[in-house]
């Protein structure tokens, strides 16, 4: 039974029953006291359906009683407590109805418990892709409404994207969450936005990496015209089978969902297709979480450096600080047109300021220590949420929500692919191109978990302890005895790698041992105490950097000789390209993050 019916207080909102305990500084559900339990009463006798049969007037009674505190509150003013030498005895609850038993006839007098609603299917809702440019916002409403997210199960919606995303979450690893926005028209009051005809393209994407020691986040933004290549991707179909949509090439990035039936799952595959990084699952909303969240924090301060009244998406607002709230900041983050140069460049910048501000005021304690805003935050969240399965439980909804609740906003950088215009375009610009100049030193630092903001790292003493493996003396090329292995990079790399240390570099005591026993995302060097002066060697001829160097045991070769073991992994890009991780984040022009106020122009 929920929160009304067992403090037995009708027209009371569910939030205004969460209390703020100043012991552990959590939200807790309390029953109202202005509702005490009806006293017991006391055996049937036939016939006594009449204005005076026993316990008649005790009950009316006490329904009185129960009735005049609680409406006193309701008009704004406190029920005076009871001292204790005064306050009645508390009943004892009489005996529960069996499971499956006939419910007992009210007594007179007394009300009938309200029939239980039934309870909500617990099928998934149909997946729809519904349309929305900010989904990012959930993020920062499941932090604030995580304690009421358990009542509000039934409203989230999910997906199978298969492989695409993993089975579940993870509290002691970094994570990336792909957060996708599409242009379809879902959703009351939404009939006016979005492209009439769309199957619901991904019109907003933003990648979210949270640092593994939670020191900070970035927020890295793929703008939907980028040219890219989409892989081909197997989809599930309502009937349980699977479907693979081919791949199509120089295509612009938002035909990676809705196009051909291509699901959240091709999004994925599409963004580790351009950035090397693998999303670890996804987020969707639709046009209503914008509006209903900034309605449910009492608006959203932005700020403009010039005077907008935009006709295509109907915003007006002066120049300097406005508060905006539902429809008027839908339409702000749909701008386009009044913006920089009038392109989705300039409206990615404005919508990075947005977030910040939202990020800013879910936090504040305006929002946070106001039960009835986290309730709303949490409804409006839920119900515009569509997720993939290994995060649609509440429960895992809340583990991430508090992960990401970790990360100070001022470590949170928001930034957007370098990118520069399409020469394929002529003079008229309307797709972009990734910037293979800039691009890769960005993807590369998020790979690596390393920060754009300058954080206090917590793991400071062990990549001390890494990087001093790679201090010593080294050993001769060619008196490195290394068996290779294939951990996950692309088939043949062992090969090649072989041949390369061969007759590049001069390490002749090396051999291909197959495929490795298991896959590994990071390439690794194993090697005996003994072997470390080989093992330098062979990180400094491969650019291996020293948490890919791992103390342990050698291995016999074919000539029955001691040997490490080199396993190529996923990060593997091909014989000859270092492998040696960023240790500082570049510098991207437009960066910027979540605690400063900025003003869109």
């Amino acid at each position: 039974m929920d929160a009304q019916g067992r403090g037995r207080a009708d027209d009371i909102d569910p939030a205004d029953q969460w209390v703020l305990n100043p012991d552990t500084g959590e939200y807790e559900l309390r029953l109202t006291p202005s509702a005490p339990q009806s006293p017991i009463p006391g055996p049937r006798r036939a016939g006594s359906r009449g204005a005076g049969a026993p316990g008649a007037s005790a009950a009316k009674g006490a329904r009185g009683a129960a009735a005049g505190p609680a409406a006193g509150r309701r008009g704004g003013a406190p029920a005076r407590e009871q001292s204790r030498e005064d306050a009645p005895a508390r009943p004892v609850p009489g005996q529960r109805r069996r499971r499956g038993a006939p419910p007992e006839e009210p007594l007179p007098g007394r009300r009938g418990r309200r029939p239980e609603k039934a309870r909500k299917s617990k099928t998934k809702k149909a997946l729809m892709w519904t349309g929305g440019t900010m989904a990012f916002v959930l993020v920062g409403a499941g932090t604030a409404g995580y304690l009421v997210l358990k009542h509000l199960e039934g409203n989230i919606s999910s997906t199978d994207v298969g492989s695409a995303a993993k089975n579940g979450f993870s509290k002691d690893e970094a994570f990336n969450l792909l957060i996708i926005g599409t242009d379809k028209r879902t959703g009351k009051g939404n009939e006016g936005y979005g492209d009439k005809g769309s199957v619901g393209h991904a019109d907003t994407n933003i990648l979210l990496h949270v640092s593994k020691d939670r020191t900070n986040a970035t927020a890295l933004s793929i703008p939907r015209d980028l040219i890219v290549d989409v892989p081909d991707c197997p989809t599930k179909q309502p009937d349980g089978s699977e479907k693979v949509i081919p791949g199509t090439e120089n295509v612009r990035f938002n035909t990676s969902l809705g196009q051909d039936g291509r699901d959240a799952g091709c999004t994925m595959r599409t963004v580790k297709e351009v950035t090397g990084i693998a999303p670890d699952h996804f987020m969707m909303a639709d046009f209503n979480a914008v509006k209903t969240l900034t309605s449910a924090v009492g608006g959203v301060e932005v700020c403009l450096k010039h005077a907008v009244d935009d006709e295509d998406s109907h915003l007006k607002l002066p120049a300097g600080e406005s508060t905006i709230e539902g429809e008027q900041a839908l339409a702000f983050v749909r701008t386009r047109h009044s913006f920089g140069n009038h392109g989705d460049l300039d409206r990615i910048k404005a919508q990075q300021q947005f977030l910040s501000s939202l990020m800013r005021k879910m936090a504040s304690g305006d929002t946070l220590s106001n039960p009835t805003k986290l309730y709303s935050l949490a409804d409006a969240a839920t119900k515009a949420l569509t997720v993939d399965q290994g995060i649609d439980k509440v429960s895992t909804l809340k583990d991430m929500a508090l992960e990401l609740k970790k990360v100070p906003t001022k470590n949170i950088t928001f930034l957007t692919v370098p990118v520069l215009d399409n020469p394929a375009d002529g003079k008229v610009h309307k797709t972009v191109i990734v910037d293979q100049s800039q691009a890769p030193q960005v993807f590369d630092a998020i790979s690596n978990d390393v920060s754009f903001t300058d954080v206090k790292k917590k793991e400071k003493a062990a990549k001390d302890a890494e990087a001093a493996r790679l201090k010593g003396a080294k050993s001769a090329p060619s008196e490195v005895r290394v068996r290779i292995l294939n951990g996950g990079a692309p088939p043949g790399s062992a090969q090649e790698t072989l041949t390369w240390l061969q007759n590049v570099k001069g390490v002749t005591k090396s051999e291909n041992g197959s495929n490795a026993p298991e896959k590994l995302d990071k390439t690794q060097l194993e090697y005996a105490p003994d072997q470390a002066d080989q093992a330098r060697e062979l990180a400094s001829l491969m650019g291996l950097s020293g948490s890919a160097l791992k103390p342990g045991e050698s291995v016999t070769n074919a000539q029955g000789l001691p040997a490490m073991t080199l396993t190529l992994g996923k990060d593997f890009k091909g014989a000859g390209i270092s492998l040696t991780a960023p240790t500082k984040a570049p510098t991207v022009q437009g960066q910027s993050t979540a605690d400063k106020v900025q003003c869109a122009s």
